[in-house]
């Protein structure tokens, strides 16, 4: 059933077409999170992801896009960012070069001008007024790491979240032909603001359980051995117990893994953990606080569980 919704690029029927069209792209969804997708989808609200860094958010829009066939419009939010990165500017440049041909073939009257310069010919999309553009295909639009940008950034969001549409002052509103699948994710870094949420769906992607780890590692990378497999995500799901600087996320558990294969390991011993450490944990106190004796007893307790 999720081949045919991926065929013709209709939105999914239920919840488990939706979790299947999600498997289908790599991405294992629990049940909660595979009903919050689909009302998002069935009710053409914006879902709003928040969770820790490296439990997946990002990637649930991305697998969207593919199972439903639309283009990925990703938005990377970032401090200071501004209306002419995020959403659309003007084209100064050709704007003045088509003022100075109008005045040399003798167009003299300021508002004709001012009028014939500020059309879509003159106006440059970016991500959110791609996304919506009638002119170009459906897309599924992440605007990923809402928390990093300004707060005032998240007032322009109002209109495109509640209306699907953006009004551009000097020339108009763009609105959707078709809805966009909107996909907004933080990190928590900041509280975003309630006028955002009341117009989303919301959901908390925490860490998957070892059953969901397991899955989403033989999804991904099936090249591991499954005793390999199981050891590995044993040993991530007890070291995320531990007090850490940053834990290791889905996509730290998969590299390691896949690290530990190249190098020809078949199953988890002290000194291939202490050895490739770095490919699981992103920062020094980390590594240091692990590595030895530590490395070895969580991998003995994962063991024994």
């Amino acid at each position: 059933m999720a081949d045919a919704v991926m065929a013709s690029g209709a939105l999914p029927a239920s919840v488990a077409e939706t979790a299947s069209l999600l498997a289908d792209q790599g991405y294992i969804a629990d049940r909660d999170l595979a009903t919050t997708v689909h009302l998002s989808l069935a009710m053409g609200r914006p879902l709003f992801l928040e969770g820790e860094p490296g439990t997946g958010k990002t990637e649930i829009a991305k697998a969207l896009a593919a199972g439903l066939r639309r283009r990925l419009v990703r938005l990377q939010c970032y401090d200071g960012m501004d209306l002419a990165a995020a959403a659309y500017e003007w084209d100064h440049a050709r704007q003045l070069m088509a003022i100075r041909l109008a005045e040399a073939a003798g167009h003299t009257d300021r508002d004709e001008l001012s009028r014939d310069i500020y059309t879509r010919e003159f106006l440059t999309a970016r991500p959110l007024l791609s996304a919506i553009d009638p002119d170009l295909p459906p897309a599924v639009l992440l605007i990923d790491e809402l928390d990093r940008a300004d707060e005032p950034f998240e007032a322009f969001l109002l209109e495109l979240l509640a209306d699907f549409q953006i009004t551009v002052p000097e020339f108009g509103t763009v609105r959707a032909a078709t809805k966009p699948v909107v996909v907004l994710t933080s990190n928590r870094t900041r509280e975003v603001h309630d006028a955002i949420r009341r117009r989303c769906l919301y959901h908390w992607v925490d860490y998957p359980d070892a059953a969901r780890e397991r899955a989403i590692l033989a999804a991904r990378a099936p090249e591991v051995p499954a005793k390999l497999a199981a050891q590995v995500v044993a040993f991530v799901q007890r070291l995320r117990g531990e007090e850490l600087f940053k834990l290791p996320g889905v996509a730290e558990t998969i590299d390691w893994a896949s690290a530990l294969t190249y190098l020809n390991q078949t199953e988890l011993a002290p000194a291939s953990v202490d050895e490739t450490l770095g490919v699981l944990l992103k920062y020094q106190d980390d590594l240091a606080k692990l590595r030895g004796a530590e490395a070895a007893r969580i991998l003995a307790e994962s063991g024994a569980e």
